[in-house]
């Protein structure tokens, strides 16, 4: 990916400009106009697969390839798909189900990493269960595929993937919809200009001294922390967790606390995903929030939730083809209007005025990597920030 930071145009920071009478519904159940029962499908209209609010108002069509360019769905797959984001995401799944009237999906949720252990050692025994595999994050993806517990992805099923970070070795995995670690601040308490380009700075801000909030025990948070780990090494990665903490860094127990804090003055600034801050301006439009973004460090980390195909299944093509279709046009819209994921194709755009991905300076790393957790646990819990 190249580094667009020196342009005028595009900020490393740019501000989201959110507007002011957000808000996202969910699209599960408007599928009136389906082929209840015949034998082909019936295409519902674009505005079926769009969130609503000012943030999907005005949206151009999306490019990529509309899901009437597929094949039909068709069978019965299996399907271990992981919590957080998995309930936006299985609502994408039953609308597949009411396009499709042949096509039925036996879910199994529970956090991915569980889901990941179950799968290897599923397969270890020889009695895998899964067809696919959607984790919310490439960590749960990569220890699937470290265990060769998958079988490649088609090259097809792959293609409309428009970074090849975002897809595995060896076409473990691909992914489906990514999200950018970012940096939410007051508008009234702080300027852009206060937040430095690294988080490595960020201890020896003045500004930023007793004034931040973090979530340790947040999932996305310790693959932030791998990423910091992989990128530098443990011990300046424990010394920067050290300072962090000695400068009064406040605890949340979940990102979306801590955007939630920052938005109404309790904290100047925080450690989020980027989509905390746009459901804050949901709920509260006029809320003093925006979000800065670091450059090439851990502070710019994307991780993406993704599909892999599960070694044994005997429905190989159909998990290709269920690929395709989460990388269609309609999905990619679905899941950037209802969820304010980023896009991972080319042609849909993401919400709010973010930054696309190809003007985000994420750091070079395999994501996969980011499955090598137990370093980072120990790492946090002798930093004195673990849960």
């Amino acid at each position: 990916m190249e580094d667009d930071s020196d342009s005028d145009a595009v900020s490393r920071r740019k501000a989201l400009q959110i507007g002011s009478a957000l808000g996202v519904t969910s699209v599960a159940g408007c599928l009136d106009m389906l082929n209840g029962g015949g034998e082909s499908a019936e295409i519902p209209e674009l505005s079926t697969f769009r969130g609503s609010g000012a943030l999907a108002e005005g949206r151009p069509a999306p490019g990529g390839t509309s899901i009437e360019e597929l094949p039909d769905l068709s069978g019965e797959l299996s399907l271990y798909i992981g919590g957080g984001e998995g309930g936006i995401y299985y609502e994408f799944v039953n609308m597949l189900q009411e396009i499709y009237p042949d096509f039925e999906v036996y879910p199994n949720d529970d956090s991915s990493a569980s889901l990941a252990q179950t799968i290897v050692e599923e397969v270890d025994s020889g009695a895998a269960q899964a067809d696919v595999f959607w984790s919310i994050d490439a960590s749960s993806l990569g220890f699937v595929a470290d265990n060769d517990a998958y079988e490649p992805l088609s090259d097809e099923a792959v293609e409309a993937v428009g970074n090849a970070q975002f897809v595995g070795d060896d076409n473990a995995w691909a992914g489906v919809a990514g999200r950018a670690r970012a940096v939410p601040y007051n508008t009234e308490e702080l300027s852009e200009s206060d937040i430095p380009n690294t988080v490595q700075d960020f201890p020896g801000t003045e500004a930023l001294q007793g004034t931040m909030g973090w979530a340790p025990t947040y999932g996305a948070f310790k693959s932030f922390v791998t990423a910091m780990r992989l990128i530098q090494d443990e011990d300046a990665t424990r010394q920067w967790l050290v300072d962090m903490r000695e400068a009064g860094t406040e605890r949340y127990g979940n990102e979306y606390a801590v955007s939630q804090n920052v938005a109404s003055g309790s904290l100047a600034a925080g450690f989020a995903n980027h989509y905390y801050a746009m459901r804050v301006k949901n709920q509260q439009p006029d809320a003093p929030i925006d979000l800065a973004f670091t450059e090439g460090d851990a502070g710019a980390l994307i991780n993406v939730a993704g599909a892999l195909k599960v070694q044994g299944t005997q429905r190989g093509e159909l998990v290709d083809n269920f690929v395709r279709h989460l990388l269609s046009a309609e999905a990619q819209e679905y899941f950037t209007t209802v969820s304010f994921a980023y896009p991972m194709i080319e042609g849909v755009e993401p919400v709010g005025g973010l930054p696309t991905v190809d003007e985000l300076s994420p750091p070079d790393i395999d994501l996969a990597e980011l499955s090598d957790l137990e370093p980072t646990l120990e790492l946090m819990e002798d930093a004195g920030v673990s849960g």
